[in-house]
Formats: C-alpha cells, sequence, structure tokens
C-alpha cells in the first residue's frame, strides 16, 4: 500500500508538472546548470581531503592505503574515466601488495565498471573474465552480476541487430536474475533491476510498474534519483508520452548535476526531447553541456551518442539568423558601400585611361612632322599600359578582399557570433587601405619614372631638396607632381585621390614652385620633360 501511494503522487508530479509549469521546470533546470561548478566544487573538495588522507598514508598499512583508493574511485567513477582509472589500478596493484585474491577480483570488478562507462567493451569483458566470483562476499557479488548484465545490454544496444543482440540480451537477463537473487527485496537495486530485466525483455508494463517503484523510494541519493528517473522517462519516450518523458528526464538531469555526475545520457536525451517539441533554445544549451560533460568525463560511447543530437546547434543558428535579420541586412549595407566606393575610385582611373587614349591619337596624328611629339606618345603608350594593368591588378584585388570580408562577416553572422562579425567591420582602417593605395602608386609610377626624385630634386638647392624618410618611396610632395607627370593636373581631382581639400593641394604646389631655381613659369613644362624608363 504504501509504494501504490507515492506511485500515485508521482503519477501527478509528472502528468501536471510540464503542462502547467513547463517554463518554471526549465528554469529551474537553467538555474541548475548555472550552479553546476558549486556542486562540482563539493566533489572536488571530498577528492582533495580523500588525496590528502591517501599523502599522509604513504606507509600506512596496505589494507588502509586500499580503502582510501576505493573512496578516490567512488568519488571518480562517474566523475572522470582517467583518475577513476587510475585509482582502481592502485587498489589491484595493493591487492597483488597483500597476496590478496579477494581484493584483487574486487579491484578488477572497480576497473570493469570504469572501462564499461568508457565504452570500452573488449577491456571490459576481459577484466570481468579475470575475476574470481566465489571469492567475492555476496555485496560484490551482486555488484559483479549487475554489471556484467549492464555489459551484455550494452552491447546489444550497441551491435542493435537482428543475430548478435538477442542473444546479448539473454546473457544480460541471465546476469540480472543472478543480482536479483542476492539484493534486499524491495530495496532500489532490487525494483530498478527488475525494471532493466522487463525493459530489455521488451515487457514495458511490468518495466514502467517497477521503475514507478524505484523512483518512489524515499531515500534515494542525487545519483539513484537520476539513474531512477532517467529510467522511467525511458519508457514514456517509448510510449509515446512526451510531456512525461521531458519532466522525468529534467529531474533527472538536474539530479546528475547536483550529484555532480559526468558519466550521464539524460542530458543529451533530455536536448532530444526539447528539440522536437520546438524549444530550440534549451534544447541548444542542453546538448552543449552534455557535450561537455562527456568529453570531460572521457566516455567514448557518450561522445557518439551525443553527435547524433548536434544537429540541434544548427537548428538553432538558423533561427537566430532569421531573427537577426534586420542586423544581417546593416552589415551588409556596409560592405555594399566600400564596394562602391571601389567602383567610384575605378571610374576616376578609367577616366584618365580614356584621357591618356585621346592624348594618345592626336600624338599618333602628328607623328609623321615631329619627332618630338612620338616621344611623347611612346611615353604615354608605357604610362598607359603600366597604369592598366596597376588598374586592374587592384581592383582585383580589392574585389576579392571584399568578396572574403563579406563571406567572413556572413559566415559569422551565421554562426551567431555577432560580436566578432562587429568587431571585423569595425575593424576596417580606411585610413591603412588609403596607405596601401599610395604605396602601390608610388610603386608603379617609380617603375615607370625611375629618375623622377633625383631630377625632381635637381630644380631646387641642396637645402631646399625633398628628403625621403627610410622606405619611404614618395611624399605628399612628389605624389602631387607625380600625379600631374602623369596628366592629372587638375587640382580637384588630385585633391580626391590624395583626400586633401583643393585648398591644401594649391598650397602644396604653390610653396614647391616658390623653392625651385627655376622660373615659376616654366616649372611644369620642365616636370613633364622627365623621362620614363
Amino acid at each position: 500500500m504504501k509504494y501504490i501511494l507515492k506511485v500515485l503522487v508521482l503519477l501527478l508530479l509528472v502528468t501536471g508538472v510540464y503542462g502547467a509549469d513547463n517554463d518554471t521546470l526549465l528554469d529551474r533546470l537553467n538555474k541548475t546548470i548555472e550552479a553546476a561548478p558549486v556542486f562540482d566544487a563539493g566533489r572536488i573538495k571530498q577528492i582533495t581531503a580523500w588525496r590528502q588522507a591517501l599523502h599522509r598514508a604513504e606507509r600506512a598499512d596496505p589494507t588502509i592505503r586500499f580503502e582510501i583508493c576505493r573512496q578516490l574511485f567512488e568519488q571518480f567513477k562517474v566523475y572522470q574515466y582517467d583518475s577513476a582509472f587510475a585509482y582502481a589500478q592502485q587498489m589491484q596493484a595493493l591487492a597483488h601488495e597483500m597476496n590478496n585474491a579477494e581484493l584483487s577480483s574486487y579491484a578488477g570488478l572497480k576497473l570493469a565498471f570504469v572501462l564499461l562507462s568508457s565504452g570500452m567493451f573488449k577491456e571490459t569483458g576481459d577484466y570481468l573474465a579475470d575475476i574470481h566470483v566465489a571469492l567475492l562476499p555476496d555485496s560484490a557479488k551482486a555488484e559483479y552480476y549487475q554489471l556484467k548484465s549492464r555489459f551484455y545490454y550494452d552491447l546489444a544496444d550497441y551491435s542493435n541487430d537482428g543475430f548478435f543482440a538477442p542473444a546479448y540480451t539473454r546473457m544480460g537477463t541471465a546476469c540480472t536474475d543472478s543480482a536479483l537473487m542476492l539484493f534486499k527485496p524491495h530495496s532500489f537495486d532490487y525494483d530498478y533491476n527488475y525494471g532493466i530485466r522487463y525493459h530489455k525483455a521488451g515487457n514495458i508494463d511490468s518495466a514502467q510498474y517497477y521503475y514507478k517503484l524505484t523512483v518512489a523510494h524515499t531515500d534515494l541519493t542525487w545519483h539513484q534519483t537520476a539513474i531512477a528517473t532517467s529510467s522511467l522517462g525511458n519508457i514514456y519516450i517509448r510510449r509515446g508520452h512526451m510531456d512525461s518523458a521531458l519532466v522525468l528526464m529534467a529531474r533527472a538531469a538536474m539530479a546528475d548535476i547536483r550529484s555532480s555526475t559526468k558519466e550521464t545520457t539524460a542530458m543529451f536525451i533530455l536536448a532530444g526531447l526539447l528539440f522536437k517539441e520546438g524549444d530550440v533554445k534549451h534544447a541548444s544549451r542542453c546538448i552543449e553541456y552534455a557535450v561537455a560533460d562527456a568529453s570531460f568525463y572521457g566516455a567514448r560511447l557518450r561522445k557518439v551518442q551525443v553527435s547524433a543530437i548536434l544537429p540541434i546547434i544548427e537548428g538553432e543558428k538558423v533561427n537566430t539568423v532569421e531573427a537577426q535579420k534586420k542586423l544581417l541586412f546593416v552589415y551588409a549595407a556596409i560592405v555594399t558601400l566600400l564596394l562602391l566606393a571601389l567602383v567610384w575610385l575605378a571610374v576616376i582611373i578609367f577616366r584618365q585611361i580614356r584621357k591618356l587614349k585621346a592624348a594618345q591619337e592626336v600624338i599618333t596624328a602628328a607623328h609623321a612632322r615631329q619627332q618630338e611629339i612620338n616621344e611623347l606618345l611612346m611615353e604615354a603608350n608605357k604610362i598607359k599600359e603600366e597604369y592598366i594593368g596597376y588598374c586592374f591588378q587592384l581592383n582585383s584585388s580589392y574585389i576579392d578582399k571584399m568578396t572574403k570580408f563579406k563571406k567572413t562577416v556572413e559566415q559569422k553572422l551565421i554562426d551567431n557570433k555577432y560580436g566578432e562579425a562587429k568587431f571585423l567591420v569595425n575593424n576596417i582602417d580606411l585610413r591603412e587601405e588609403r596607405e596601401e593605395l599610395f604605396r602601390n602608386f608610388d610603386r608603379i609610377f617609380l617603375k615607370i619614372f625611375p629618375q623622377f626624385v633625383p631630377v625632381f630634386n635637381s630644380f631646387f638647392r641642396e637645402e631646399d631638396q625633398i628628403r625621403l624618410k627610410d622606405n619611404e618611396l614618395l611624399n605628399t610632395d612628389l605624389r602631387i607632381f607625380a600625379l600631374i607627370r602623369i596628366g592629372i593636373s587638375d587640382n580637384v581631382k588630385v585633391a580626391q585621390i590624395l583626400g586633401y581639400s583643393v585648398n591644401t593641394i594649391y598650397t602644396y604646389k604653390t610653396k614647391i614652385k616658390n623653392k625651385a631655381v627655376i622660373p615659376k613659369d616654366e616649372f611644369e613644362e620642365r616636370l613633364m620633360e622627365i623621362k620614363a624608363l
């Protein structure tokens, strides 16, 4: 009667909590996830205390050290595989030191447990085969048969076929029957293993009954609560009662966090249920937490299982992108404006190319009579060839650069990395881009007019000559007259290209001409006489 009343209470909770207060349940789950470091700290504190005890007992009796290692194993067995395995090995080494076959078998049982939790089936089978069951006390024998049944059931789930799986299930059931003979009737382990037995046999009604009895126990630890509620939740999933299953899996996940258990399935099963319910936000958080737990513990099998639900994260990304269309439009507009600016620069350059072409036609018409005009035409052709190639190379480079930038921004937005996308946009250094444009211009100009700087300096007294800094090809003064030399003499256009005001360009030109040793009205004529290569 006592168990029946508990089961009725549980049914009321399961059928009412999710439908009436879904947000409250998920809020509790989120708060529990946020508090996970606090619960982990509790386990770490116990681990530290036992490690200190082991250090102090370095020269103590091996029996004492064996017990301390066992306590450390219990702390790590559902927390971290590597450490659990290491302490189980120490237990076995101490048992061999004491020449105690019973403790050696017991240590082998612990090794088999942690190997199975990590998904290492072959190694688990090897250790189970080496255990002398007859040497174990009844409590350890029950643990042995329970572990062996789990081993066969896990193999059946892993193979999941019509040939090997049924045989594994039968062997698992036989081991469960042996364990049940050793458990105290109506204890947690008794009811839970009966539930497993019927569950694996496909008797869902009986499995549900015993799992409900298990959940109804009042003296459960958090870890037992997680095991019982997740097992019952799996029954509801199989029956298609998703609301009830979700409630139970959420309770199991919270219990796992409170017990600082990393070797668990409840959280990633919950993620799948939430995803099916359309709650992608909470599903994403759950799967991320499950992945982190599986990686922390070192559970190979869990990692494989979790990977099947990872598309949930991609689903959330798509949903987030849909919700952030306005922000995407803003960033796309910025990129578009930058591309338009490049097009505008290209238009200016191609206008100059057309002017050079017109000059070429004039020079060609007078070629027969004026050799000097012919030389100017050849020079103009050289400038045109160099600068057409330069223009196409520059524009191609900038278009490629902007295309890559646009793809990068789009990918950051798809990956929900809005801060990084904003950082990329804000990190565009227009000043550096202009400086790069000037450096490219200087390089191509000096390729055409390698003697431009020394010839230009010959127009001035030595103290007034232009001195370039290290790694500087041209400076602003030289660049103004370099543009004039290639035919861009209009102050407005020069100002646009160099990024100065028209008045500033006029001031620069006047100041430089005033320092020249040649007459002002001959200055630009002498400038145009500087020969190309």
